[in-house]
């Protein structure tokens, strides 16, 4: 068990946002759900935590509102091996009012930032030939869902 868990902060839409989750994500579920009781914030029945698993790391989200509001500054990464990986959860997470963001990043209906990343990026950035790597970064600044075969063929000359 890890002895940190990231935890999303919500005005009421915890469990709708981790129920989203958990469905769009393999190895993942709700655990538990601790709800406020009468004369609390919220009304009563309200979920208080949504103690989750996304794919196989723990997390939490509350409603505690008002909430701060999120921030860009703190993202959830997803390496998404293949195109068809990227595709779907560009999907899943940009549906029903989510906003696509530049260069694999996008907002969740919820206000959450992802970043969906092909683990091949890293690779092709980091290239030892200044150029490839360069073709391949210009590729990626031009992209809000990153596209694998795009970026190959930038890093490749084509």
């Amino acid at each position: 068990m890890n002895s940190i868990k990231p935890c999303l902060w919500f005005d009421s839409q915890a469990e709708d946002a981790a129920t989203l989750y958990a469905s769009v994500f393999e190895n993942s579920r709700i655990n538990t759900v601790t709800r406020y009781g009468e004369g609390g914030p919220m009304p009563a029945g309200t979920a208080l935590a949504v103690e989750f698993t996304l794919d196989g790391l723990e997390m939490q989200a509350i409603n505690g509102a008002p909430a701060p509001g999120p921030s860009a500054a703190i993202s959830l990464s997803v390496s998404a091996q293949t195109q068809a990986d990227i595709d779907r959860l560009w999907g899943a997470l940009t549906a029903d009012g989510g906003e696509p963001g530049q260069c694999g990043w996008l907002t969740d209906k919820y206000g959450i930032s992802w970043q969906i990343v092909p683990p091949r990026l890293g690779e092709l950035l980091s290239d030892p030939d200044p150029a490839k790597a360069g073709r391949a970064m210009q590729a990626m600044l031009t992209m809000t869902k990153l596209d694998i075969a795009v970026l190959e063929a930038a890093y490749n000359g084509e």
